[in-house]
């Protein structure tokens, strides 16, 4: 079965091409700049046609929340129409695509995790044009899986795990917002979801049950906790540790609105794929590890 995933850099078209997933006979092909560019939308249906896919993997996004709203236009350009055309490419080759969206479709207003049929909301320009991409995928193939996911962390790129054993390096103490809850999702555990999606795809040829799915780490905590699981999990291993200092998202103010609720419920992915991620704390626990052995060998 031969993947192809748009985006080089981002967290999961990285573990799906570096992390040691669990699946035989599989090829993984990233497509990135300059041959596949989301802002030139003219790219997109040729550099996918060249590398004959027989899944496409629509993972690659405009994820600057803060930056999106001093520029709408080129957000739209990359996670609306650019994801259209990726999955119109997939459309004319007669295969799957499978997309990455956002728990940022939702407003957050809702005290229950979300399901798949609650009304999107988006707060800000970052997820009304990952909302966008979301309808030009359904529209432009049939045949699509589209995967809401939510705070992304991993051992490849930016996130909060890494930025977290960043400032416990320096630090003695770090404010963290503990009036914003969701799921932690480790970009691996994402990846092999993915590779296993797919492979049912590949070979059940009458599977008909595409549609919006919700995939995120098991269990739920705010961000201040899971800044103290990080740094739990880091000085366990010998790694940095800081204090935690819990603040509100008032005294933390940032460009883009973000929602209070990010807790997405998984039931319908676990019920039509037979699977769930592994627990939050756990796949925590292993990036950190994983980051802390990297860092050691790049000290020695």
């Amino acid at each position: 079965m031969r993947l192809v995933v748009t985006g080089r850099e981002g967290q999961v078209a990285r573990s799906l091409m570096e992390a040691p997933l669990r699946c035989d006979d599989i090829e993984v092909i990233a497509l990135g700049r300059p041959e596949l560019d989301l802002a030139r939308p003219g790219t997109v249906v040729e550099a996918i046609a060249a590398a004959r896919p027989d899944i496409v993997v629509s993972a690659a996004a405009y994820t600057a929340v803060d930056q999106a709203e001093d520029e709408p236009e080129l957000a739209l350009a990359v996670n609306a129409v650019g994801a259209g055309k990726v999955s119109e490419a997939a459309a004319r080759l007669g295969v799957p695509v499978i997309h990455l969206s956002t728990d940022y479709v939702f407003d957050g207003t809702k005290r229950s995790p979300y399901v798949e049929t609650d009304a999107p909301a988006p707060l800000g320009i970052y997820g009304a044009s990952k909302l966008a991409g979301e309808q030009a995928v359904a529209a432009a193939n049939p045949r699509h899986l589209i995967l809401r996911t939510a705070w992304i962390y991993s051992q490849f790129g930016r996130n909060f795990v890494k930025t977290m054993l960043r400032l416990a390096a320096d630090r003695d103490e770090i404010p963290v917002v503990a009036d914003q809850w969701g799921s932690p999702t480790s970009a691996y555990d994402i990846a092999e979801a993915i590779v296993e999606t797919a492979a049912k795809l590949h070979r059940e040829k009458s599977f008909a049950r595409f549609g919006i799915y919700h995939l995120a780490g098991a269990g739920d905590t705010n961000w201040s906790g899971f800044a103290r699981h990080v740094l739990e999990s880091s000085r366990t291993g010998g790694g940095p540790w800081a204090s935690v200092r819990d603040i509100g998202t008032a005294d933390y103010p940032t460009r883009a609105r973000r929602p209070a609720n990010s807790r997405l419920s998984t039931s319908k992915f676990q019920a039509a794929f037979k699977r769930d991620l592994p627990d939050w704390r756990q796949s925590t626990e292993r990036v950190v590890r994983e980051l802390l052995s990297a860092e050691g060998t790049r000290a020695g």
